[in-house]
């Protein structure tokens, strides 16, 4: 079940549609899909939204030649593109409308290479993340960025949208591990940006300006993204459960002042570990509190997973310590299934500075009542980033619930925080886009993505608001 939205043109007039589809057939034959199998499933994403139109086609690329055929003719004719990887995402940013050539590069998946002496890999955009991890392992290596959604998300949309994950509180999100691109420009040019190298400062950082822009600047198809030796030394894992919520964020900031380091940094609140422990059907411990967790890795795992442990201790919080803790991350991980099975979901996605995260969750609870709905709450404790999750019933988002969400958001900014932390823009939240960067920033921004795509034609409407644009 999703909710549905009206198709979005901000671009210039497209020629006649039949005009398009009949050049792209012509070049790329079969890799043009037009049945209506491929067309719903290119009408949403994980986030719940579904458009009300069927787009113009979905085009399976198999190679950078085929994106660059699809962008000629799409800048020709004013045709918008819309970029597609796996169709996890949660922001609907890869939503196909009427009159849109959804291009998918799931087709993109080959591994070019893996240097252990350079320690990259060398992927195609579609390389689902998961995969890519496998067969780094079998050469001593492995990829850090470890979104929820990594064993169907491709690398290419982490890139994206900057996804994080359970392992970015140490290791850092999917920008530190970019170190080259391949990216198709809106008129069809291949620029390769960034470098092979670990250090390269010449001219602007055009990687970082890619990753994070949701398909806004340019298509990118293939990747150099670094990687890190495996670590044979066990892991160790905490949980620790406090009635609560003050106390689990006291230990939050109290770990991070003290200069401990764990590798994953989860908390899960009351709601949200209730539903779990449903879910799974069987005893938790710490069930009916708000849980955290903690893995540690490297050399010293155990000795720094007992200093946290004795911290959470003197903070009044219930310890286990355990080696390997599969089943505790598997826990935090079933979250998502265990919403699910209440109904449909809405996933939100706020950060806030780590010293302000326990008012954060706080003014959660308040915006609970003030609603009166349940708001179960998991966050990447470790670098303050949140995930309220709103579950409800039929196929659209109640209002009480975006304005519920409305009040999430802005006291996140108030609070120094962001709207997104690793889920993206997208349609969801380009509404409070320049609430929180202000208007002299949200225009510089704006007329960057006119640099890099004149005619507005790769994801129209997505990220900027065209109410906005007037």
């Amino acid at each position: 079940m999703g909710y549905l939205i009206k198709g979005n043109s901000v671009t210039g007039l497209a020629e006649n549609n039949s005009d398009v589809l009949g050049q792209l057939i012509e070049s790329l034959g079969d890799a043009v899909l037009i049945d209506q199998a491929s067309l719903t499933i290119a009408r949403a994403d994980r986030s719940g939204k579904v458009s009300s139109t069927n787009p113009l086609c979905v085009v399976e690329a198999s190679k950078t030649d085929d994106v660059v055929t699809v962008m000629q003719i799409a800048n020709r004719s004013n045709t918008p593109v819309v970029v597609r990887g796996g169709g996890s995402g949660l922001a609907g940013g890869a939503i196909g409308s009427a009159g849109e050539i959804v291009l998918s590069l799931a087709k993109m998946n080959r591994i070019v290479e893996i240097s252990t002496e350079n320690r990259w890999a060398h992927v195609e955009a579609g390389v689902i993340n998961q995969d890519l991890n496998v067969a780094a392992q079998e050469h001593g290596l492995w990829f850090a960025p470890d979104p929820a959604s990594r064993i169907w998300s491709t690398v290419g949309g982490n890139i994206a949208t900057n996804a994080g994950g359970l392992l970015c509180a140490k290791y850092g999100v999917t920008r530190e591990a970019v170190r080259e691109l391949t990216v198709v420009m809106a008129d069809g040019e291949v620029l390769r940006m960034g470098h092979e190298t670990v250090k390269g400062v010449t001219g602007f950082d055009l990687v970082g300006l890619m990753v994070g822009s949701e398909g806004t600047l340019g298509v990118i198809t293939e990747a150099k993204v670094a990687l890190k030796p495996v670590d044979t030394y066990p892991t160790w894992t905490l949980s620790g459960s406090a009635p609560d919520i003050a106390t689990v964020a006291k230990a939050i900031q109290e770990t991070i002042r003290q200069g401990m380091q764990p590798s994953i940094f989860e908390l899960i609140d009351e709601p949200c570990s209730r539903y779990i422990s449903q879910h799974l059907g069987k005893e938790i411990p710490g069930v009916g509190s708000n849980v955290l967790i903690a893995q540690t890795d490297g050399a010293g795992a155990e000795n720094l997973a007992n200093q946290i442990s004795k911290l959470w201790q003197e903070l009044g919080i219930k310890v286990q310590i355990e080696a390997d803790g599969e089943e505790l991350l598997s826990f935090r991980r079933s979250m998502l299934p265990a919403l699910n099975e209440k109904g449909n979901v809405l996933i939100e996605d706020v950060a806030v500075p780590i010293s302000r995260l326990g008012e954060m969750l706080g003014a959660i609870r308040e915006i609970e009542k003030e609603f009166g709905i349940e708001i179960p709450t998991v966050a990447h404790a470790g670098d303050g980033n949140l995930h309220p999750n709103f579950v409800y019933s039929g196929e659209e988002v109640p209002e009480i619930i975006w304005k519920a969400a409305d009040a999430i958001f802005r006291k996140a900014i108030s609070l120094g925080g962001t709207l997104t932390g690793e889920h993206g823009v997208g349609l969801l939240k380009r509404q409070w886009l320049m609430d929180e960067l202000g208007k002299p920033q949200w225009k510089l921004q704006w007329g960057i993505k006119k640099l890099f795509d004149p005619k507005n034609i790769l994801n129209p409407g997505k990220v900027f608001d065209p109410n906005h644009l007037v």
